[in-house]
């Protein structure tokens, strides 16, 4: 019996109907059809091809009659299902038929064994498609996700441009090259098209085999080929390479790249923006590939706009980074004075953040304050807000206040400074982004040998005493700058051996937990001079250890000698002025200072000696100070400052401190925990014969 409308197998009819569904599938099947015997040999195929009859395949061994790219891993497969029995479904090989030219095809197999009714192997029926267009198609869009995952975030030109020949070799290139105008690695505006043929242009990224590794070469395209020609109508080219190309004649590093690699096939794309040419990318495939077609180029003009769009956007950050670090190295300290009691030296490495700075700032009685900060982010308006910050400092260091003090006050401006910018409109850029800074204010006097430090949430100082040990200052941390935390800042005070060198850094300097350590370390040679030891903590960095930019600040302790400083305690009466005319007329002279510095010191020690004799408290000192400034000092143990006063024709007082400012460059008053002290500082003339 049979369903109805069947043939019964065995049967005349039914072995008729067998034959004639076999002969339909093998002479109207797109799918090739392979009938292989247990040896794997091919008894019967249909046609495959119009360059291959079937006749050709019969007899031939699987891998004979294909010309595979991994022939064993294809046998393993086929005896595989042959002893298991296993079908194999849809599995994508590389190969294409013996006699057919040209390169590998992506060919899909399906694999099932044939049994006779017993269950015995007869062979393999093995259907192959020709899936190279599908592949193909594939590929493309793995290429293209993969440059959208390797091209647009980092704000580096030079990255966007690795990230791209990351993403096409080998996927889609055997060998690609990204050249960039050279004004616009430098942060400058592109040129607009057509690119004259005296614009260099630099090899920012290459990767593949066969090329020479000119990556940072420059070169001007020469004319009559496919780069010149592509720079100039910014249209894409594709052109076929071999022997006989005829513009290779004007291009011998093209030439020379095709001959060594065997290179058949490039692809030339503009990298345009808005009518502007940032660069050019060259595409290259070698023998075993297929050539490009149009269906590449358009690929390649995708991935080419999405690059362009990731370089013209790290074009602009580098052009505003270049303002900003322009700006920044501008309000910054260009050198290190030379003070008497303190030696100090800079490094400023060069990041992302434009907002590091740091400064040294002379102040009364040899002292020295030292301050360090970092306002977070990048752009000129970080720098202008570190310019506005360092600005403030300066004049709160002129007021002789205690660190706490100064930051105190520094934060006082720092919290209208956030005030202004939130008062912005909602439309400005600036409205919605926070302020954030941190900053160390540190005075060491070289009198007592002590440094007293406050910070705002800034890494506190390191210090290594002369013989290398560590020293250990634990300083209070404070809220950092523009924070709503309203916490006192507090001081630390250590008191210092002659050649203790200090090293104030920003945040970016200190990465992990080794880091202090490793500064530790860096220091322990105190002896050697400043600016090794500031070399000594960069190079001790791990690789990518301050990508934001930092700055770093390092000071040696001294003491003023003994012939450059004098200083006397005075009797509390009426009669100290005289004596300390006399003393100050006998120390100036063996200075060899001449006559009408010294009239003038006189003038100015009776006046500040006479007031603090009417106002103040004992005891009374006097200091006299030669570097270059001839500074003299008062001090008593009053905290009742005096007043400068504009006194009238007929006042018979007041006019004391009007004279002292009158001759003096400088003066003001310093308060400690035991008095104050008046000071005047007075510009030295230079000896007769010198500028």
């Amino acid at each position: 019996m049979s369903d109805a409308g069947g043939a019964v197998p065995g049967t005349a009819a039914g072995d008729a109907m067998a034959v004639a569904l076999l002969d339909a599938l093998f002479n109207q099947s797109a799918v090739g059809l392979h009938v292989l015997d247990t040896e794997l040999r091919v008894e019967r195929v249909n046609a495959l091809s119009d360059a291959v009859g079937a006749e050709q395949l019969v007899g031939l061994h699987f891998t004979e009659a294909y010309r595979l790219d991994d022939p064993d891993e294809a046998e393993r497969l086929l005896h595989q299902v042959l002893e298991s029995g296993t079908t194999v479904l849809d599995r994508v090989i590389r190969g294409r038929l013996a006699q057919a030219p040209g390169p590998s095809h992506s060919l899909e197999v399906t694999l099932h064994r044939l049994d006779d009714p017993e269950g015995r192997p007869l062979g393999v029926l093995a259907a192959v498609i020709d899936v190279n267009e599908r592949e193909k198609a594939r590929a493309r869009e793995d290429c293209l996700t993969a440059v959208r995952r390797e091209v647009g975030h980092s704000l580096d030109v030079a990255a966007a441009c690795e990230g791209l020949v990351a993403a096409l070799v080998p996927r889609f290139a055997g060998f690609a090259v990204v050249e960039v105008v050279d004004e616009v690695l430098r942060g400058l505006s592109p040129p607009l098209g057509p690119l004259g043929p005296d614009v260099p242009l630099r090899r920012a990224a290459q990767r593949g085999p066969g090329g020479d590794n000119m990556a940072g070469d420059t070169r001007r395209l020469p004319g009559r080929t496919p780069f010149a020609l592509a720079v100039t109508d910014l249209r894409p080219r594709l052109s076929a390479l071999g022997p006989d190309t005829a513009w290779l004649a004007s291009d011998p590093d093209s030439a020379r790249l095709v001959e060594v690699s065997g290179a058949h096939s490039l692809i030339v794309v503009p990298l345009k923006l808005h009518g502007a040419v940032l660069g050019l990318v060259s595409l290259y495939r070698f023998d075993g590939v297929e050539p490009y077609d149009e269906n590449d180029l358009a690929l390649a003009l995708t991935a080419t706009a999405h690059a362009a769009l990731s370089i013209e956007n790290a074009r602009r950050f580098e052009h505003d980074h270049v303002i900003a670090s322009t700006v920044q190295r501008r309000l910054l300290p260009r050198h290190e004075d030379a003070r008497i009691a303190i030696e100090t030296a800079h490094v400023l490495l060069p990041g992302r953040n434009s907002g590091c700075w740091f400064d040294t700032v002379g102040l009364s009685g040899a002292r020295t304050a030292l301050s360090i900060g970092n306002v977070a982010g990048h752009g000129l308006q970080t720098a202008i807000t570190m310019g506005q910050l360092r600005t403030v400092i300066h004049a709160l260091a002129g007021l002789d206040l205690e660190p706490d003090e100064v930051l105190a006050r520094l934060n006082t401006t720092a919290d209208r400074l956030a005030e202004e910018r939130r008062s912005l409109p909602p439309g400005d850029s600036l409205h919605s982004q926070a302020l954030t800074a941190t900053c160390m204010y540190a005075v060491y006097d070289p009198f007592t040998r002590t440094c007293t430090v406050a910070r705002a949430g800034h890494p506190a100082p390191v210090v290594v005493a002369p013989d290398g040990s560590p020293v250990l200052l634990d300083v209070p941390e404070g809220p950092p700058l523009f924070s709503e935390d309203s916490a006192p800042f507090a001081t630390a005070t250590v008191e210092l051996d002659e050649g203790s060198v200090l090293a104030f850094l920003t945040g970016s300097l200190l990465p992990d937990s080794r880091s202090v350590a490793r500064v530790q370390d860096a220091l322990a040679y105190p002896d050697r001079p400043l600016r090794q030891l500031c070399d000594a903590i960069v190079y001790s960095l791990p690789a990518g250890a301050h990508p934001d930019g930092a700055a770093l600040l390092l000071a040696r302790t001294g003491v003023v000698p003994p012939e450059r400083f004098a200083t006397w305690e005075l009797a509390h009466d009426r009669t100290t002025p005289a004596i300390a005319r006399t003393l100050v007329r006998d120390r100036l002279e063996g200075w060899n200072l001449d006559e009408e510095t010294i009239e003038a010191t006189e003038l100015i020690v009776s006046e500040l000696i006479t007031n603090a004799v009417r106002y103040g408290t004992p005891p009374l000192h006097l200091r006299l100070l030669l570097d270059r400034t001839l500074t003299c000092e008062v001090h008593d143990t009053s905290p009742v400052a005096p007043h400068l006063r504009h006194a009238r024709t007929v006042d018979e007082g007041g006019r004391g401190l009007f004279i002292v400012s009158r001759l003096a460059t400088h003066w003001g008053t310093r308060y400690g925990s035991d008095g104050k002290a008046l000071w005047t500082e007075q510009e030295i003339p230079a000896p007769d014969g010198e500028a």
